[in-house]
């Protein structure tokens, strides 16, 4: 699957199984009427993102992922998603999940903002997440 990539920006993060992650995200976006045409996946640290958060959108303040569309189409995914692994690493622990799983949640939630999903308003919020749990339920089919 030559159409998504997993790169480290100022982080060392070894992913594995990236080929499974690969094919499970196109199946999420096949899923969504949607094909991926270029995704990459930017791990970077807390600081990293954060001044991704400042420059572009104007928010000061940590986040775990941000996303951007840059699709001229609404069938074709062309996008990029920033993952903070520190933020990650501290939402695992709060919840009591493991990094992994954390980790593909953030993954699938950046993709399914851009298959269309927001999440600002209570409605949009639990739609979002009720993907993101049948999304992470759905891996096992491609993620041992």
């Amino acid at each position: 699957m030559a159409n998504v990539f997993i790169v480290n920006h100022d982080v060392k993060t070894n992913v594995r199984g990236k080929k499974n992650i690969y094919s499970w995200l196109n199946n999420v976006a096949t899923n969504e009427k949607k094909t991926i045409q270029s995704l990459t996946i930017i791990l970077c640290s807390d600081e990293y993102l954060l001044s991704m958060n400042r420059k572009h959108l104007n928010h000061d303040y940590y986040t775990d992922v941000i996303t951007f569309d840059l699709s001229d189409t609404s069938t074709y995914i062309v996008g990029e998603i920033y993952i903070s692994v520190d933020r990650v690493k501290e939402n695992a622990a709060s919840l009591k999940q493991k990094f992994v799983d954390e980790l593909h949640r953030v993954m699938v939630h950046g993709l399914l903002h851009l298959c269309g999903y927001m999440d600002k308003s209570s409605a949009q919020i639990k739609q979002m997440r009720n993907k993101e749990d049948f999304y992470l339920l759905y891996r096992k089919h491609f993620i041992a």
